[in-house]
């Protein structure tokens, strides 16, 4: 029989539980006894939903508190010396709470733990930190403890564990050297880790390792070679090895060949694998087959996946063939059942965790030859049939306007040093201008606000003035605070991609389509299903309010047009760059409307850039290609003295260097404070030629940076890039800090700002402009 697998679900709970009571824990209302017993039952319930969908091979081990990356740290022992000794977060104790959540977040005087983006996903994954001389110990029993949980229940799982090449290729040492070269001495911890699962009942282990979907150095092929001939002794689990995120490639002789009773692939992001698997791979081994997309929601195509998995699974027999979704359902929202506003055609197109389990076990029974399940695939094709046929999805007017753009579009009028001198007379700022990223405080009073006007218990006249009400204290602050660029708040926007996703044509959005970005903090990727084309000015009415209350410059506030695709539930049915230069267009239209609003500066946020960077080197030149040209046909209608900022965070900068470059933003702000401002070196060394405004402030940890720590970030950033090209910002925007925070931080940031510009010039005189 066709074995029906899962790999990781949702752990954020269908009402975001999870998020509620790790807020209400940190806030000190909820004591770790009862955090552990919210977590407890957001686990049970996902054991036995997918219990009651025909699931068979059942994950434990895929929930997680913060970070999986961070409790694989803690498992083995990898806890830096400003966090204490090691510790068992198994018991979930306070004591051990608190360790393990200043890791995540940071305490007064503790830097937390580096955060990036997890492979090419929005979801972001805490960097363990690993000295030259690490020593590794199994340490936190977590996941034996949920394997046993679930036992209990009267559920046999599977657990899951982030393999140790994936581990440490994620890592970071603190001297910069290759983290491969600790793999020795880590194994003792993973192979105790297997044998106290196996000691605690586990017939079944799944290590994820989807390293071995990218390009592999030779030290990282032995590396994995040597690995599993160990772990495959550590006990006698049947061991499964899960890859996704992309094709095998060159490493499918490698992975098929690795001592492992079972391979998972994923066959959504490299179908054309299926064939040389089914070749290759040895009579010992199984295949699991990611079949169901994990990371996307559009209906699957069953009937024709039957066609084309019916020759492997004969060829293979039955018994050696898992089905499953792609990766871990953790990327996606839990069940679209809920989504009872959704228009009922867009919805019939869709499916979220639950409906890809029922998608799996479906398929699987249709396979084994179930006429029911196979009278139940038609379904799909004829659901899919009208998607594709559907009116919705095509406007020729988009399609017309896309063809008729130019190279010259997508470039700026004016070279950079241009731009910079007709920039720095309109705006006449002081050397090292402050400026904040964009957003502000979502507060209790503003969400209840926003929350009554969506029940209509009040009329939108009343919501908009509470609204209006928000954004004059928010500038009003800003210029109290001293800060030389002001923006608007953004009270007016729920996410920085949703709000633009509820107001194109070719989107929808969700009310429950809930995702985990990191820790507590969720996303609602809005689903773009068709052309895209702009209805009307979006952001223009509250950037010119918030520009006549002060005069000082105020940013008008966009979303760039990779960042939205990357952070919505993309079509599938044409190349994502035409999406994206729909999507510029539209952003295009908007960027010229602010300035014909005589909004002086723009920001056009592209956080996303890296993360949808493709893992193999092959294909990133194009990626890159069609990113940047997307971002430049956004500000290429605009005047030379308009000045064009960015924003980017949390990712291997480094990376993307020369794309950067080739955005030819004016202004760039990025994350750096985490990393020591070593983002400002790699700018310097790539002889980056714009201004930059690194991050002073990480506003994802909930402490208040010291004097000197600013002072001595922006003494770094100045050493590596002048003065003169700098700008003094926080890290990210601010809407998930408070405004208590807020007013220390800011005020510190501009202190810090004013003390460094003395410093620039003779005998203390103050520099032009306000200072």
């Amino acid at each position: 029989m066709t074995t029906a697998a899962n790999l990781g679900f949702p752990r954020i709970g269908r009402d975001r539980e999870l998020k509620w009571a790790l807020e209400k824990h940190w806030r000190g209302e909820l004591a770790a006894a009862g955090l552990a017993e919210v977590a407890a039952g957001l686990r049970a319930g996902n054991w036995r939903l997918q219990q009651s969908l025909g699931i068979e091979v059942i994950p434990s081990g895929d929930f997680s508190l913060y970070d999986p990356m961070l409790d694989t740290a803690v498992a083995v022992g990898a806890v830096p010396e400003r966090f204490g000794e090691p510790f068992d977060l198994s018991g979930w104790d306070e004591e051990a709470l608190g360790r393990y959540f200043t890791m995540a977040r940071g305490a007064q005087g503790i830097p937390a733990l580096e955060l990036t983006k997890w492979f090419d996903t929005n979801y972001h994954y805490l960097v363990p930190e690993l000295a030259p001389d690490q020593r590794f110990g199994y340490r936190s029993r977590t996941t034996a403890a949920m394997a046993r949980e679930a036992a209990a229940l009267g559920i046999t799982t599977r657990p899951v564990v982030i393999g140790p090449v994936t581990f440490l290729r994620l890592s970071k040492r603190t001297d910069g050297g290759p983290t491969a070269e600790l793999l020795d001495v880590l194994l003792p911890a993973y192979e105790a880790w297997i044998a106290d699962l196996v000691a605690g009942g586990a017939t079944a282990v799944q290590l994820d390792e989807p390293v071995l979907v990218t390009d592999l150095s030779a030290a990282e092929t032995a590396s994995l070679a040597r690995a599993y001939q160990r772990l495959r002794a550590a006990g006698p689990a049947r061991l499964t090895l899960a890859t996704y995120f992309g094709g095998l490639g060159a490493n499918l002789e490698l992975a098929v060949g690795l001592p492992v009773d079972v391979l998972h692939v994923d066959l959504v992001r490299d179908p054309g694998q299926l064939a040389a698997l089914v070749e290759a791979a040895p009579a010992s081994l199984a295949l699991s087959l990611g079949v169901v997309d994990g990371r996307n929601v559009w209906r699957a195509d069953l009937a024709a996946l039957s066609a084309r998995l019916a020759p492997a699974v004969a060829r293979l027999g039955a018994e050696r063939v898992q089905l499953a979704p792609s990766c871990s359902l953790a990327h996606v929202p839990v069940d679209r059942t809920r989504e009872g506003d959704l228009d009922p055609e867009l919805a019939s197109w869709m499916s979220f965790a639950v409906q890809r389990l029922e998608e799996v076990s479906l398929l699987a029974r249709a396979l084994d030859g179930d006429p029911a399940a196979v009278a139940g695939l038609q379904d799909s094709a004829a659901v899919l049939a009208a998607r594709r046929t559907s009116v919705r999805v095509r406007r020729p007017e988009v399609q017309q306007r896309l063809a008729a753009v130019t190279a010259d579009q997508a470039r700026r009028g004016a070279a950079f040093p241009e731009r910079a001198a007709a920039q720095h007379a309109r705006l006449g700022l002081p050397p090292l201008p402050t400026t904040t990223i964009g957003s502000f405080p979502q507060t209790p009073q503003l969400r209840r606000l926003r929350a009554a006007h969506r029940r209509g218990e009040i009329d939108r006249v009343t919501y908009e003035a509470g609204l209006r009400e928000a954004t004059a204290d928010c500038v009003r602050r800003q210029e109290e605070w001293g800060l030389d660029v002001l923006v608007h708040g953004e009270f007016e926007r729920t996410d920085m991609v949703e709000y633009f996703g509820e107001q194109l044509d070719g989107f929808a959005t969700t009310a429950h389509g809930w995702v985990q970005s990191y820790g507590s903090r969720c996303v609602k990727p809005p689903v773009l299903y068709g052309d895209v084309a702009r209805r009307g000015p979006m952001t223009v009415d509250w950037a010119s309010y918030a520009a006549g209350l002060t005069d000082r410059p105020l940013k008008g506030m966009l979303t760039g047009p990779v960042t939205i695709l990357q952070w919505s539930f993309v079509r599938d049915d044409q190349p994502e760059a035409v999406t994206a230069r729909q999507v510029a267009l539209a952003l295009r239209d908007e960027t010229v409307d602010l300035e014909a609003a005589g909004l002086p500066i723009i920001q056009v946020d592209e956080p996303a850039l890296r993360e949808g960077l493709p893992l193999r080197e092959a294909d990133r030149a194009g990626y890159l290609g069609w990113a940047t040209e997307a971002f430049r046909l956004v500000a290429g209608g605009v005047r030379a003295d308009t000045q064009i900022h960015t924003h980017m965070c949390y990712a291997e900068f480094g990376d993307i260097m020369g794309a950067i470059i080739d955005m030819d933003a004016d202004v760039i702000s990025m994350e750096a404070s985490r990393s020591g401002m070593a983002v400002v070196e790699e700018l310097a060394r790539a002889g980056y030629p714009n201004e930059v405004g690194p991050g002073l402030w990480d506003i994802h940890s909930p402490r208040v940076p010291s004097a000197g720590e600013l002072d001595g970030l922006l003494a770094r950033a100045i050493d590596a890039l002048g003065a003169e090209r700098l700008w003094v910002n926080p890290d990210c925007g601010l809407k998930t800090r408070g405004w208590p925070e807020v007013e220390a931080a800011l005020t510190a940031l501009v202190g810090a700002a004013r003390r460094a510009r003395r410093l620039l010039t003779p005998a203390g005189c103050p520099s032009p402009g306000r200072g």
